[in-house]
């Protein structure tokens, strides 16, 4: 495919429907550049916070700044049981991710730390310089069984501050000397950076990676996704590691209905053009104080769709903003949902993806034995 057929299936996708809906300016001194518009206490706080403009300050009063804590646990290796999701272990480098989605339904897990899961969980985040440290020493262990870990799970393991702390990078490192099999999913050109691993360990048919895509409209995705790469660069991305034999995939996600659920057809054209050969899709998802953020971000900045998303979503949810069931929370239910899918599939038939098909090897697996547990995490180049 000649780049600039490449260049027109992403370019060609901007919606002139969305385009023409007005937006408002934005009103807080701290929403600038960032997805939440408000820094609403958790559902733990015995005490609320609300914003309130004293007259003082100009409403354009600068940019929060990111504050990055460093935390040291014990263990790395998250575990779960769900039904709905392909993985039964991951990795979180990162709590809280500067990319500032406003959907993000990871926001409620900053409440656990008695922060705000509003603008305190895209501006205050925590990172864990020892992971491949402790990875190392996890699946060492006698009793580890190895399964592919997922990185990208919660919170994006590529988000901005990747560059500076380079732990997904360092585990990675760790996963590749071992022969040990990983998922990743990003909405970060910055994955590419990691070709030089990444390669090899496709060739070995030990990794997949992702790229969420969820609108090719640039102004919807500078407000939805303040901090996370554009569209464009997200292709971009896709291209690379499928021109370099990393097996590549696409997610549009969330589908937010009246809002980006018509790009569907468009996202996955554009990603099979650039060379995913997967693709899925995930229904917006509102849990805990991820809904009442979610609508202080329509009535900001689409006010007049406000009432025909959620309204959407609650007949896509049986009446409700958020049903957390599982084999109900991905996907939803009902006859929109039912059309839903069988708009997903004949995509996925149309565009040959091969969702399920490529399986990652455990069998080459080697644990880490004797001298290797001292490795110098820090002492290879980039």
């Amino acid at each position: 495919m000649t780049r600039t057929a490449y260049d027109k299936a992403a370019n060609d996708q901007t919606s002139p429907w969305l385009a023409s809906i007005p937006m408002r300016e934005e009103k807080s001194p701290f929403a600038k550049g960032r997805g939440a518009v408000s820094n609403a206490s958790g559902r733990f706080e015995s005490l609320k916070r609300a914003k309130f403009h004293d007259g003082w300050s100009p409403d354009d009063a600068g940019t929060l700044k990111t504050d990055v804590t460093d935390e040291f646990p014990k263990s790395i290796i998250a575990r779960n049981q769900s039904p709905d999701i392909p993985f039964d272990q991951s990795i979180n480098p990162y709590r809280g991710c500067e990319h500032g989605c406003a959907y993000c339904f990871a926001r409620p897990t900053h409440a656990y730390m008695g922060l705000s899961p509003g603008l305190d969980f895209e501006s205050r985040l925590f990172a864990k310089p020892d992971a491949a440290e402790i990875l190392t020493k996890e699946i060492a262990h006698k009793s580890y069984k190895v399964s592919p870990i997922a990185l990208g799970t919660n919170t994006d393991p590529y988000q901005p501050i990747e560059k500076e702390k380079r732990i997904t990078r360092e585990v990675l490192k760790v996963l590749e000397a071992h022969d040990h099999p990983v998922t990743i999913l990003t909405k970060s050109r910055l994955v590419v950076r990691d070709l030089d691993i990444l390669a090899p360990m496709a060739q070995k048919g030990l990794v997949k990676v992702a790229l969420s895509v969820t609108t090719l409209d640039r102004k919807l995705a500078r407000t939805l996704e303040p901090r996370a790469a554009m569209p464009q660069r997200r292709l971009d991305a896709i291209k690379l590691l499928s021109d370099a034999g990393v097996p590549t995939g696409v997610m549009f996600a969330p589908v937010i209905p009246a809002l980006n659920d018509h790009e569907m057809e468009r996202v996955l054209a554009a990603a099979a053009h650039a060379g995913a050969r997967e693709a899925g899709y995930i229904l917006l998802r509102l849990p805990l104080e991820v809904a009442p953020l979610f609508e202080e971000w329509l009535e900001t900045h689409y006010p007049e769709r406000k009432k025909r998303v959620l309204n959407r979503l609650k007949a896509l949810r049986g009446g409700r903003l958020n049903d957390p069931r599982f084999k109900h929370r991905m996907k939803g239910k009902g006859f929109e949902a039912d059309l839903m899918r069988q708009r997903f599939g004949n995509l996925c038939r149309r565009f040959q993806f091969v969702n399920g098909k490529r399986i990652l090897r455990t069998d080459i697996f080697r644990p880490p034995e004797g001298d290797q547990l001292g490795f110098d995490f820090g002492s290879s180049a980039a």
